[in-house]
């Protein structure tokens, strides 16, 4: 495991953003900088690094849930989880060893168990921030029992850090699965989105699905019955070293993801077939989430993405821009006019001077 640092840097951040108020000094929210690529470019004018603010706050096994400070590493707190036979119910990607859990939430990008188990916005419990005035705001509790209903906590994950600084996470965690199994399968992509509607009406003890060049890997994880008898009905065969091929996904690294063309990221309706969103200059895509994750390679364009995934039921995002300038209007789908009225009254009431990540979640934000 690596060492668990404990070290409180609220006071030190509190001033800092308290001068940055001041002075109407923007704000780059950083940890780890792993997901520095994600979302639109940073245009702010002063870094706040994050990265110092480290240790655990509170964790107890039986409740099922942990708090720890948002910069401490994301390695440490899963391996700390694993001595106790834990995980954390979603599978967030690191991209790099540096990733903290600050960055995770505020990412909000859950892998490849999100459709099977939790997202990062369903397992946080509460979180402490900073918001843009500099003052100390606590959302949320530290264990289940003490969370009913509608949470603000939970608007920070996936908020890429526009609403506030955060300083401490909890979460809740899971108990490892006895026993895990990847069962592979040569299949079309057509005939693998039928397989996997059909299978979508039972309750098979899935933990990841995805399609990749002509074939078909599904997940399980449970009870060595349970494993059983899903293989006898999901078919195929047994993958070796099925753990560095889930993980290799989730990081994208896998030879899909190699080279420095752009990646998109298609949300859709997970029945979606192929053909209806097939664009000239992608290849094959990649499919997560039992259809509903289309991942897709190349210099596309943008409304016509956006068009095709809106009428399958989604949305579409420029999830690694590589080698091309993002679109004018930015790398996520541009928010329906109520929606984007919330998100500023949001933007307005935690950040009302607009100095923390200007622009990185949406160009006017």
């Amino acid at each position: 495991m690596a060492e668990l640092v404990e070290h409180d840097s609220e006071a030190d951040l509190t001033e800092q953003m308290s001068a940055a108020r001041e002075a109407r000094t923007s704000l780059d929210i950083r940890g780890g900088g792993t997901k520095g690529f994600y979302g639109n470019p940073a245009r702010a004018a002063q870094v706040l690094d994050v990265s110092v603010h480290q240790g655990v706050v509170a964790y107890e096994p039986t409740e099922l849930a942990i708090t720890v400070r948002a910069g401490t590493p994301l390695a440490t707190v899963e391996a700390l989880l694993a001595q106790h036979d834990q995980e954390l119910p979603f599978e967030p990607p690191h991209f790099g060893p540096a990733a903290t859990v600050g960055g995770m939430v505020a990412a909000g990008l859950s892998g490849p168990r999100r459709p099977y188990a939790a997202s990062v916005r369903d397992a946080v419990l509460g979180v402490r921030l900073l918001n843009g005035e500099g003052k100390a705001m606590d959302f949320g509790g530290r264990v289940m029992k003490n969370v009913a209903g509608y949470d603000l906590s939970r608007l920070m994950a996936g908020s890429l850090g526009i609403l506030g600084v955060l300083l401490n996470v909890s979460l809740k965690v899971a108990p490892v699965p006895a026993g895990r199994m990847t069962l592979v399968q040569e299949q079309t992509l057509d005939g693998a989105l039928v397989l996997l509607k059909r299978w979508a009406r039972r309750a098979l003890p899935f933990t990841g699905t995805a399609w990749l060049d002509g074939k078909l890997y599904v997940r399980l994880g449970g009870s060595e019955e349970g494993l059983k008898q899903t293989h006898q009905i999901v078919g195929g065969l047994p993958m070796p070293d099925a753990d560095a091929f889930w993980t290799d996904l989730r990081e994208q690294r896998l030879a899909f993801f190699d080279g420095d063309a752009p990646l998109w990221r298609l949300s859709v309706r997970p029945a979606t077939p192929a053909t209806d969103l097939r664009i000239d200059g992608a290849g094959e895509p990649l499919v997560e989430w039992g259809g509903a994750l289309r991942w897709l390679r190349g210099e596309l364009p943008a409304e016509q993405l956006r068009d095709r995934a809106k009428t399958a039921g989604g949305h579409a995002t420029l999830f690694r821009p590589g080698r091309v300038e993002p679109p004018a209007d930015g790398v996520f789908t541009p928010l329906e006019p109520v929606v984007a009225r919330l998100h500023h009254n949001l933007k307005q009431a935690f950040d009302p001077a607009g100095i923390l990540n200007p622009g990185r979640l949406y160009p006017d934000l």
